[in-house]
């Protein structure tokens, strides 16, 4: 039953969900409300996107460091691919805003508590095979190029990819096979996840949503593959450090991407303000880890806050009233 859920959904959402025509101007307006997105919340979003530039250098001294140089390219073209699920916490945000209620990192998680989360799981780790199959492909393309021996150094390694004929056949074979991976996971992914954040549909109608919207619109989805593609480049070039700037924006911009191309929800499902943490003392603990005890700490005088005068129960009011007359008779 918990495998149906995951693959088909709830059974309150068996409605396909309505693919829209858009043009250049929603492409435009898209990226334009993601900006404002990352305007109005970039200490979140660089937070949570910072992971972005470090596995990049992490990636780039692996190959460095263990003679991996070949495979330096294909891990961050590739780590690319797994973009639109580890965005996945950008649409929550996005989400969050567009309903006017207050955003901050933590609601970012909210996504583990979501009726959708098997899915979105198995969604990523569909993308997580995609990225494994394609370095195993990279690398095989590498090898029937130069074969098994590695490149004696970095300066090495660039004339022969630069300047033989070998490796101009590996620059031409290498990027056309990745952008058929690329095409692939722009396909099955690019309205997958944020439809599975607002809808519980399961992720075989989410891919199939996904199929049905670059069917529609296969200009902008090209379009809007190109963007994507440049702009992760450009973050990309100094030190990977660019893309905690340039990846929050492709999030955001991403959920309005999906407003723009998918009818809303009929019966959408309203986002919840966090409740308020109230403040701990001291003095409570350890108290307070086995009774909950909350508020005030003990023994402190002054005026209470409006919410907790309209929380205390009427029978206690009575006590205190009663307690004033008797001090006040004696």
């Amino acid at each position: 039953m918990a495998h149906q859920h995951v693959l088909m959904g709830a059974e309150s959402n068996r409605v396909r969900p309505t693919v829209r025509i858009i043009g250049l101007r929603d492409l435009k307006d898209a990226l334009a409300r993601g900006i404002a997105d990352f305007s109005a919340m970039p200490t979140h979003a660089v937070f949570l996107c910072l992971i972005y530039p470090i596995v990049g250098l992490l990636l780039a001294r692996l190959t460095l460091g263990y003679e991996l140089l070949p495979l330096l390219f294909p891990l961050a073209a590739g780590f690319t691919l797994l973009g639109p699920f580890a965005a996945i916490g950008l649409y929550e945000l996005s989400r969050r805003r567009e309903q006017g209620v207050d955003a901050s990192w933590q609601d970012a998680f909210d996504v583990l508590r979501s009726p959708s989360r098997g899915a979105i799981a198995a969604l990523g780790l569909l993308l997580l095979a995609i990225f494994v199959i394609w370095i195993a492909v990279a690398q095989a393309i590498y090898i029937a190029n130069f074969g098994y021996e590695p490149a004696a150094s970095i300066p090495d390694f660039l004339h022969q990819v630069f300047t033989t004929p070998a490796g101009r056949m590996l620059i031409i074979v290498g990027n056309l096979v990745g952008f058929l991976f690329a095409l692939a996971v722009l396909t099955i992914s690019v309205v997958s996840f944020p439809l599975l954040l607002d809808r519980d549909v399961g992720a075989v109608e989410a891919v199939l949503t996904s199929v049905r919207v670059v069917a529609a619109n296969p200009l902008m989805m090209a379009i809007w593959g190109l963007i994507v593609a440049g702009l992760l480049v450009i973050g990309s070039l100094p030190f990977f450090f660019g893309l905690a700037v340039v990846v929050p924006v492709l999030g955001h911009s991403t959920w309005h991407l999906y407003r723009k191309v998918v009818e809303p929800d009929p019966n959408p499902h309203q986002v919840l303000p966090r409740p308020p943490r109230s403040r701990r003392y001291a003095a409570q603990f350890p108290a307070a880890l086995f009774t909950g005890e909350r508020g005030r700490p003990p023994d402190e005088g002054g005026e209470r806050s409006k919410p907790e005068a309209e929380a205390e129960s009427p029978a206690r009011r009575a006590g205190c009233r009663e307690r004033r007359r008797a001090s006040v008779g004696q």
